[in-house]
């Protein structure tokens, strides 16, 4: 973890963390814990019938480990985790409000300039999203 994020981590949650899944790109998740356990309560509310619901619960907390920040800020993450995220020896961890994400770097840099492309397309924003923009 960056310098800069580890005396919050280590406050606010005394460097647990959780890594998962994204359920949508090809990345990692990093939360700190309590940012965690109100994911795991919004997924433990979801219908249990629906199947859309019960993949969704799998995939983030089937894929879900405990992470523990060592003295020097850092992490290990499990090989079937990097795997899937196809972390090599460059990486990204991009901040994200309430999480962290991992990404292949090169991944990410592709992905960053597609959504800048994305977002510079007349009409792409609408207007409650524009008004956020500072």
């Amino acid at each position: 973890m960056p310098s800069r994020y580890r005396d919050e981590l280590v406050s606010r949650c005394d460097g647990h963390l959780i890594i998962t899944i994204d359920a949508v790109d090809s990345c990692l998740c990093i939360y700190p814990l309590p940012e965690w356990e109100l994911i795991e309560a919004k997924l433990r509310e979801l219908p249990s019938l629906h199947e859309e619901s019960r993949r969704l619960q799998r995939l983030l907390i089937g894929n879900a480990v405990d992470l523990e920040m060592d003295g020097n800020g850092r992490v290990l993450v499990p090989p079937r985790l990097r795997e899937h995220a196809r972390l090599d020896k460059r990486a990204m961890l991009v901040g994200q409000l309430n999480k962290f994400s991992l990404w292949n770097e090169d991944e990410w840099n592709e992905q960053a300039n597609a959504d800048l492309a994305a977002i510079k397309q007349p009409g792409a924003l609408p207007e409650a999203l524009r008004e956020l923009i500072l």
